[in-house]
């Protein structure tokens, strides 16, 4: 899709959007089923929302300071951003029009768009406007002179409707109703003709009764219109004082912020357009065509009257089952370290650490961190009971978690009533490590317990985040943890520590980069004496430039690496005399992949990590991170296989060209589908029953 100038680094921009073309690309598959296409095309709309949201402010401002870049935001490339965003745009438009309507159809499910209602089905829609959606109903008259621009709210719907008065038909007037879809679903259901099924966009349901809202003015036309906002707003730097205050302020201001795009029916004639940007005090830049209908991410939510058989088939997480015995798990991970695979296997176990913790007469105390945590959280009412059962627990809640800002509030005032001891943000820093520790005192000896894991304690996501969780007592590794927490707790150097040293863990900023970049000197040197070397890394995103740097300064010394990044990547592969030994796949599926891992071979003895960390620039330098490794041969030995199989991925994967193109794997082999085959794998390798 995409063609970029020869460089040592692809543009961060073009990446993502790269990316975001190739989820597209799935709900054009016609391999997959067609509610999981639907869901595809959600989750590109989404995206697409949030990439407005987030970087492209940084693009439309830095153009006009004459910035040359921040954070990988290259002004100079915005008219290739928005010409790749307009091309995407027309891609999803014909995609839903031509391949998933007709599909609809042909499954007895008649999807609306833009048509006229069928006169059975109005007696319905005038029935549920006027006992339901009217009630939401505030539209908003725009004179022709005005003081100040008007202010839409961040990703709200209006309709932008021409009325023509009565008595001065000559002299429009303009309105904006809003959608709304934040009270209600945006998809009504009608009732079934002929053996088909009807469902009708909430847009349609207030467009249908416009004449009703204005009965003295004819409706010369009506066009969808929303604006998305810059959403990138920093407690740490903006604000100060109270945490629950802060995050209010934060959240106003988000909503208050530049706009970034206007996005409007592309059918909208030219006066009107023209009206609304000076109206809107929007700048051409930010005027962006659309369809007759945005904010497609609800497509997640359009409902399905068929079921089962147009969503990909069940695979119901698999029970681990030397986790399911009686025996305190407390015990078993003492045993040996223990390994959760998600989603393919149960969260389970992982709840059940938490439930043990609250529960156990021999746990003193309990520390996590908590970065998105799931709306209805059985983890953290486990920690709420824990309190209350007299264990002292510390929860550090990242309040800064972008768009999990209020829920994370919620819980952590939930926790504090509790008794919990609540530790907020850091100045300037995100904690995004994925990390508890238990504390358990028995016959006069205290062990510790820690779970480390590449995603967050989240039981709503653990369902479609592929991840990895390690539960664990190895003394080194638990010492960290607890060196860890106390910092958190204090922001100094803990008492008896003359600084932070880790030796086990890998946690950023302090140590991590340094020893991932001496892991890889160490392969170099390997093939630079002839040893076995190689380097395997799966990341959600690679920007950072050292990194990179270091990659291709061991892909010249002919060390093979193989990477695997979901979504940015900046390192340009397969490049003659720079990083020919480097190959770069994305793969996109059934389920999201999430988890970090890095293999690194030296020379037939690996060293395997997980860990929370991207390598990105916010990541290494300004987040608290934890890389952990995995010592345990069998596990280890188990995670090269998963990661095997996901080399060996010749459907779902594609290759990252040097000029940013996604390649087809293309080998001859049989056909692999890795999320498939490592769910079959897992099921295979443990015998277990289903949960």
């Amino acid at each position: 899709m995409l063609s970029h100038r020869p460089s040592v680094y692809f543009n961060r921009d073009l990446s993502w959007l790269s990316f975001n073309h190739r989820v597209l690309q799935e709900a054009g598959n016609p391999a997959v089923p067609l509610y999981e296409r639907i869901r595809f095309l959600s989750i590109f709309s989404s995206n697409l929302d949030e990439f407005f949201r987030v970087r492209m402010s940084a693009l439309l401002t830095l153009g006009e300071l004459g910035t040359a870049e921040n954070d990988g935001a290259d002004p100079s490339l915005l008219p290739e951003v928005q010409a790749t965003v307009q091309r995407c745009q027309e891609e999803f438009g014909a995609l839903f029009r031509k391949q998933i309507l007709p599909e609809l159809a042909k499954q007895g499910i008649h999807l609306y768009y833009g048509e006229p209602l069928l006169p059975e089905h109005k007696p319905a829609v005038a029935n549920y406007f006027f006992s339901r959606v009217l009630a939401f109903l505030q539209p908003l008259w725009l004179d022709r002179v005005y003081k100040e621009p008007l202010h839409l709210p961040d990703n709200a719907l209006y309709l932008a409707v021409v009325l023509a008065p009565s008595a001065t038909p000559n002299q429009p007037q303009y309105v904006l109703v809003p959608i709304p879809r934040q009270n209600m679903p945006r998809f009504f259901e009608l009732p079934s003709t002929d053996s088909q099924q009807h469902i009708l966009f909430l847009d349609d349901v207030v467009r249908q009764h416009l004449s009703t809202i204005f009965p003295d003015y004819t409706v010369e036309g009506c066009y969808s219109i929303k604006i998305n906002r810059n959403a990138d707003v920093s407690i740490a730097d903006e604000f100060s004082g109270e945490m629950d205050t802060n995050v209010a302020q934060m959240l106003e201001q988000r909503n208050a912020g530049q706009p970034t795009r206007f996005l409007y029916d592309a059918s909208m004639p030219p006066n009107l357009l023209n009206f609304l940007a000076d109206y809107l005090a929007m700048t051409k830049p930010e005027l962006i065509p659309g369809g007759r209908y945005h904010t497609l991410s609800d497509l997640a939510s359009l409902p399905n009257p068929v079921g089962a058989a147009l969503t990909y088939p069940p695979q119901p997480p698999l029970s681990y089952q030397a986790l399911q015995q009686e025996v305190s798990l407390f015990a078993q991970i003492e045993q040996r370290d223990r390994l959760v695979h998600l989603p393919y296997q149960s969260y389970d176990p992982i709840l059940r650490f938490f439930n043990e913790a609250a529960i156990d007469p021999y746990v003193r105390e309990i520390y996590v961190t908590l970065y998105r945590v799931a709306s209805e959280s059985y983890i953290v009412n486990a920690l709420i009971s824990a309190a209350k059962n007299g264990k002292q627990v510390t929860v550090f809640v990242e309040l800064k978690a972008r768009f999990d800002e209020a829920n994370n509030l919620k819980w952590g005032k939930k926790l504090k009533a509790a008794g919990v001891r609540l530790v907020y943000s850091i100045p300037s820093l995100k904690v995004h490590a994925k990390t508890a520790l238990v504390k358990r005192q028995r016959n006069g000896q205290t062990r510790q317990y820690g779970l480390l894991a590449t995603g967050n304690f989240n039981e709503s996501t653990a369902r479609f985040y592929t991840d990895h969780v390690l539960m664990t007592c190895h003394a080194g590794i638990t010492q960290e943890l607890d060196q860890l927490f106390s910092y958190l707790q204090s922001r100094k150097q803990p008492a008896g520590y003359p600084a932070l040293i880790f030796n086990h863990l890998l946690v950023a900023p302090f140590n991590l980069t340094n020893r991932f970049l001496a892991l890889i000197d160490r392969e170099i040197a390997h093939r630079r004496a002839g040893r076995d070397a190689r380097i395997t890394i799966k990341l959600n995103n690679l920007q950072e430039k050292t990194m990179i740097d270091k990659l291709y300064e061991a892909s010249q010394a002919g060390v093979r690496v193989e990477l695997i990044v979901r979504a940015i990547s900046t390192l340009v592969p397969g490049v003659p005399a720079l990083s020919e030994h480097i190959t770069v796949r994305r793969i996109v599926d059934r389920y999201l992949e999430h988890g970090r891992v890095f293999i690194f071979q030296n020379n037939g003895q690996p060293e395997t990590y997980l860990g929370s960390a991207d390598w990105m620039n916010r990541n290494l330098h300004r987040r608290i991170e934890v890389c952990f490794p995995i010592y345990d041969a069998s596990l280890q030995e188990q995670l090269g296989q998963l990661m095997a199989i996901q080399l060996a991925d010749n459907t779902q994967a594609r290759y990252i060209d040097s000029q940013l193109n996604m390649e087809p794997i293309g080998n001859h082999e049989p056909p692999l589908r890795s999320q498939d085959a490592i769910y079959t794998h897992l099921r295979s390798a443990q015998l277990p029953t289903i949960s």
